[in-house]
């Protein structure tokens, strides 16, 4: 039985969230199961009983707003525990074409990808100003290379995911997990798709970012915090070969000096210059401490994978022993977090 879930992360979205669940599929073509899962993140307006009036499955519930990322994180979390095959993520202000849900998750079912990103077609989306337009552009060319995918959408957080690229996948920033997913998905040679999705105008401005450069800031912290784990001798030795680099052009200069018989009047440069290269031979025996302790992250991160499917396992198991009992008879976890 293949069991779809989807997400929905929200902060204070009672007034939209009706129209958000309206809208979204009761049925997908090659699922058995379609459950709605609302992680209410913090919200003071009644969200999460918004959510249960209007029968949604699981409701996960925050006593204090903890951000995008984490809402995200606990709502995996959650539909794994409950089973799910797939997961969509989509928001819960209306901005994603609920109906585009089963073009998502087709490719997983066809067995084509591990996740799926859905494009808005940023390029020409009259829904974005000009210069979100530029942003997500040059945003995405940035994924793109750091990850080594052909993803034109990466912030795109109407996404659809395989149970082995939830299990597979460690959210650790803070801000947002679009760029973070996708760095990791790629360089764990994870299959990306992208699909043609359809968008409404937004409802109200976003709560994830107060203004561009904000954004801007944040999603490059976190790109860069991604590639660093990911490839940190890259990104260390690389640094620590350019600051050397630099350092050798006052040392260059001193020397010519020197040669010319003027080297007591350019010490400043020598010194300059040696200052640099230990600096840069610093930062390069960082990058390769740092790549011992990416390759034992790999191994932790395989461990956990493992401890989760053996929890899929236990889980089948006792379902087995109890052939009764489903998954909306199943004991729930407790909604608060």
């Amino acid at each position: 039985m293949i069991k779809l879930i989807i997400q929905i992360p929200c902060l204070n979205e009672a007034e939209t969230l009706p129209t958000t669940l309206a809208a979204l599929p009761r049925r997908v073509a090659g699922v058995d199961v379609v459950e709605y899962l609302v992680i209410d993140d913090g919200s003071d307006d009644g969200t999460a009983q918004v959510a249960r009036q209007w029968g949604v499955h699981h409701v996960v519930s925050h006593r204090r707003n903890r951000g995008l990322a984490a809402a995200f994180r606990s709502g995996v979390d959650r539909a794994l525990a409950e089973g799910a095959n797939i997961i969509v993520n989509t928001d819960g202000d209306g901005q994603y074409e609920g109906g585009d849900i089963e073009a998502l998750v087709t490719p997983i079912l066809h067995g084509q990808a591990d996740i799926v990103i859905g494009d808005r077609g940023v390029s020409e989306n009259a829904h974005f100003s000009p210069l979100k337009r530029l942003m997500q552009r040059v945003g995405s060319g940035v994924v793109q290379h750091l990850a080594g995918t052909q993803v034109s959408d990466a912030v795109s957080g109407f996404r659809a995911i395989s149970r082995d690229a939830a299990q597979r996948i460690n959210i650790t920033t803070e801000f947002s997990y679009t760029t973070d997913m996708l760095i990791q998905a790629g360089r764990k040679r994870m299959a990306i798709a992208t699909v043609p999705v359809r968008t409404h105008a937004a409802a109200r401005p976003s709560r994830l970012f107060k203004s561009i450069p904000r954004f801007v800031m944040h999603t490059g912290i976190t790109m860069a915090r991604a590639f660093t784990a990911y490839k940190p001798l890259r990104a260390f030795v690389g640094t620590g070969s350019l600051i050397a680099f630099v350092g050798m052009v006052p040392i260059l200069r001193f020397l010519w000096f020197w040669m010319q018989g003027d080297g007591s009047g350019h010490l400043q440069s020598l010194v300059l210059g040696g200052a640099l290269l230990v600096l840069g031979t610093l930062v390069a025996i960082m990058g390769m401490v740092a790549d011992l302790v990416a390759a034992n992250r790999k191994l932790m991160e395989e461990n956990l994978v493992r401890t989760r499917k053996l929890e899929d396992m236990l889980a089948a198991m006792q379902r087995d022993r109890e052939p009764g009992r489903t998954s909306a008879t199943a004991p729930r976890r407790k909604d608060a977090a």
